[in-house]
């Protein structure tokens, strides 16, 4: 079994992501996160949000709606530009990105393919009251242009003053020809961007592309991302998006290739122009910002933490996810279940704890297969009370990644997993 095999089957069997619809066989390209996948998706979002807008005072955040008024995709060029070149097979009809497509025959059967030809990749909605009222909307394709249309609001409403940015994290859509490699490649995604407005200066402007880039980077790597796994691959003239002066991936060195999870965009003044949007300076200087953007997909993000957590010592697996990142903080349960008095000062431990983060009770089976499951979902710190914990007041807390067990008195418990959680 391969790692993208085992990824699925730990990802299904503990929790974290399902295949969508699958009581009625599934819907490709769909997928749906269970109880720990929600929370490693939150705590990715958390750690973004946290170091974009919180930790800086020159960028503002924004919630914008997915549908929009239809002329916001016309004036943006997504209707006309935003596609891929698709293949169809003569033979068995499956449809491919001509660009993935290394000749001219089918991957699947060896038939002849078709001459490449646009494929828009806006999914269409109907929006209204009654059949005759309904007028064609579109999904977002991205979340980026609920950043532009609100910029004079935004501007209006805040103090901002370039340069400065707005953060959105959200669900966009895709019409993708052939989605795979599990949720690297859907039709429904997460995104987390940035759309930071400077002057229009070329210097200035790639200035502020190459903190962003560096900044993008070394986040992923804060949290765990091995820098071997890690690289920048600029996009040639021919790939880059049709409003993108420069791009560059962030790409990982996933089992199935070099993969891109983040891009870095200098967008120019392309977005504001075209949705006819202007600043206005304290000395009454007007003209169109340039936008340098970071945008990251949370579900490939997501993934790309658990290939590279995932790791088998002995009969054991561990996901040594960032704690920052791991769904439970920390685990808790009687040393012997049967025993009254213990699981009564267990579940007064897990009280304490939980108030603070969020904890997993385990009170089945012996105290090593609880240790196994916790590894196995990434639970940084198991905390076990004994029959010595009934005498003074200490718990036996093991960690992780080592393995290594220390007393702590229970009254110092969540400030000791705080310091932790810190470091």
């Amino acid at each position: 079994m391969d790692l993208m095999e085992k990824i699925f089957a730990l990802a299904k069997r503990r929790g974290f992501i399902y295949p969508g619809s699958e009581i009625y066989g599934g819907f490709s390209g769909f997928w749906d996160y269970g109880p720990l996948g929600v929370e490693l998706k939150n705590n990715i979002k958390k750690e973004w949000w946290k170091s974009l807008v919180y930790d800086r005072v020159d960028v503002v955040g924004l919630d914008s709606a997915i549908i929009m008024n239809p002329k916001v995709w016309e004036a943006s060029g997504h209707v006309e530009a935003f596609t891929d070149p698709l293949v169809e097979c003569k033979k068995c009809r499956h449809r491919f990105r001509a660009d993935k497509v290394e000749d001219r025959t089918c991957p699947d059967c060896g038939g002849e393919l078709t001459e490449p030809k646009k494929f828009n990749l806006l999914t269409e909605v109907y929006v209204g009251t009654t059949e005759e009222s309904k007028e064609k909307a579109y999904l977002r394709g991205e979340i980026t242009q609920g950043v532009f249309v609100n910029f004079k609001n935004v501007v209006d409403s805040t103090r901002v003053k370039i340069p400065f940015g707005i953060a959105q994290t959200g669900k966009a859509f895709r019409n993708e020809i052939t989605a795979g490699n599990f949720t690297f490649r859907s039709r429904e995604f997460e995104q987390m961007e940035l759309e930071y407005f400077v002057e229009p200066e070329a210097k200035e402007a790639e200035k502020i592309f190459e903190f962003w880039k560096n900044a993008r980077m070394n986040w992923y790597v804060s949290l765990g991302m091995s820098k071997a796994n890690l690289r920048f691959r600029e996009h040639e003239d021919k790939e880059r998006a049709h409003y993108a002066a420069k791009a560059e991936d962030i790409e990982y060195k996933a089992p199935f290739g070099w993969s891109e999870f983040e891009g870095i965009h200098n967008r120019t003044d392309y977005d504001l122009k075209n949705h006819n949007l202007k600043y206005k300076d304290e000395d009454g200087k007007e003209y169109t910002p340039w936008v340098i953007e970071t945008s990251g997909g949370v579900d490939r993000a997501a993934l790309f933490f658990l290939l590279e957590a995932y790791h088998e010592e002995s009969e054991r697996v561990i996901l040594k996810l960032d704690p920052r990142l791991a769904p439970y903080k920390v685990a808790v349960f009687p040393l012997l279940a049967n025993k009254e008095d213990l699981a009564k000062e267990a579940k007064r431990v897990f009280d304490i704890l939980r108030s603070k983060f969020y904890v997993a009770w385990d009170d089945r089976g012996n105290i090593g297969k609880r240790y196994f499951a916790q590894d196995e979902i990434g639970t940084p710190w198991c905390v076990t009370v004994d029959f010595t914990t009934l005498e003074d007041e200490t718990v036996t807390v093991r960690d992780r990644d080592s393995a290594k067990q220390e007393r702590v008195v229970i009254d110092k418990l969540p400030q000791y997993i705080e310091n932790k959680l810190v470091l």
